[in-house]
């Protein structure tokens, strides 16, 4: 299992996790739901509903993968498989991103 930890305009807002069936999970942490001000990530990833499960990536977290010849550039210097969504996710999302989330990886891994 591999976990990544979400963050919404620099503030931690839930944990991502592959699993070792390569199904995915996302939670939203209690402090992020304890505050009513704190919005969903995504529209796709109500904050009303506390744990979300795929078999996939989820699309929000898709559409942040760098595409075409970025993707390959990005996987032969950091030595990913160009399948690795989980892992190209973890290494570009980590600062520069387009909209306010971006992706921590969690140092247990």
């Amino acid at each position: 299992m591999r976990q990544a930890t979400v963050l919404y305009k620099g503030k931690e807002a839930g944990i991502l996790e592959q699993h070792d069936d390569a199904s995915f999970t996302f939670r939203y942490l209690e402090t992020w739901l304890s505050d009513p001000e704190n919005p969903s990530i995504s529209l796709t990833l109500p904050r009303s509903q506390g744990e979300h499960h795929a078999e996939f990536l989820f699309p929000f977290f898709y559409n942040m993968l760098p595409e075409g010849t970025n993707r390959q550039i990005v996987c032969k210097a950091n030595r990913l498989d160009s399948d690795d969504y989980f892992g190209i996710l973890i290494t570009t999302a980590r600062y520069d991103t387009i909209g306010a989330v971006t992706v921590r990886k969690n140092k247990k891994e």
